[in-house]
């Protein structure tokens, strides 16, 4: 049976009827993993390549920022996503203090513990998801900035806490990562998140390349939108440029992780390219293929050229 949300809020809420005091870690364990393996495709590839002793944590984390993503996105918005949210960030706070009851923290407890995680990351990610209730739109590139540093930013630290090597210049460069994935993700989903009334695309650069609020109404796919897209897709692989740094910096065993999310992230950039920029038409997709090229790349770089 596939995700169900609304089941799952029913079942695990705030408003469950069912005593949750009793979940055990093997339990909660194999739901996180359910988690993980009815959503996205590419993270279940990832954790093919992951080192077996790291699969539970990653998916413990996958769970909580699933949970957190569903609780702004699936539920009726505005007020009532916002006192989910809340929740939910007494739940982690629960789980700090040793007292989960929820699946998703309960597995989540161990692999604090293990990694000695910092509530902070989990915290930011829900700063995020409350800004999605109230702010749909962008004036200034910084600002997109910031929203990033909450929304993005977080899962690389969190990352690296699970690798082992969290410090300050990583996290500077997997932030350079994590924000290049969270820009890539919004140009690829232009159309998509103007149908839920969030315009991605700062102000600042939409009027600098001409494009209209007529236009981006009409979803006109002008030679402006193209200088503009054009734009941001160059500014997007900089990040990566720069973010690439990181990937001699981690523990071998996983550098290939890292590098397939990388890859996928140029990947979705290049095709907007081919796509000439006009996202309105059609969404940017990356073939069977095109993934499996990238697997093998990533895997191939760090195995067969050491």
């Amino acid at each position: 049976m596939g995700w169900n949300f609304a089941r799952e809020l029913q079942m695990w809420g705030p408003a469950a009827e069912a005593p949750r005091s009793s979940v055990r870690l093997a339990t909660a364990r194999a739901y996180c993993a359910a988690v993980a393996k009815t959503h996205y495709e590419n993270f279940t590839v990832a954790s093919l390549l992951l080192p077996r002793r790291l699969v539970p944590h990653f998916h413990a984390v996958y769970a909580y920022c699933r949970w957190s993503d569903d609780l702004a996105d699936e539920t009726a918005g505005g007020a009532t996503a916002l006192r989910l949210i809340d929740w939910w960030r007494q739940e982690l706070l629960a789980c700090y203090d040793g007292h989960p009851t929820h699946p998703v923290m309960v597995a989540l407890r161990e692999t604090i513990r293990r990694f000695a995680i910092p509530a902070q990351p989990f915290l930011d990610l829900l700063v995020a998801f409350e800004t999605d209730q109230h702010q749909k739109r962008y004036a200034t590139f910084a600002q997109l900035l910031h929203y990033c540093r909450y929304s993005a930013n977080p899962v690389g630290h969190l990352v690296l806490y699970l690798f082992e090597c969290f410090d300050a210049d990583r996290a500077a460069l997997a932030d350079e990562v994590c924000t290049g994935l969270q820009l890539a993700n919004f140009w690829q989903d232009v159309a998509r998140d103007f149908a839920l009334g969030r315009v991605y695309l700062p102000q600042e650069d939409r009027d600098r390349f001409g494009y209209s609020e007529r236009d981006l109404l009409s979803r006109s796919c002008t030679p402006a939108f193209r200088d503009l897209m054009r734009f941001e897709v160059n500014r997007t692989h900089a990040y990566f440029d720069r973010g690439q740094e990181l990937l001699p910096r981690l523990p071998r065993e996983v550098r290939v992780d890292v590098d397939l999310f990388i890859r996928g992230g140029r990947a979705i950039l290049h095709a907007i390219e081919r796509l000439d920029y006009d996202v309105w038409t059609q969404r940017p997709e990356l073939t069977k293929w095109t993934q499996a090229k990238l697997l093998f790349v990533a895997f191939a770089r760090h195995y067969f050229h050491r």
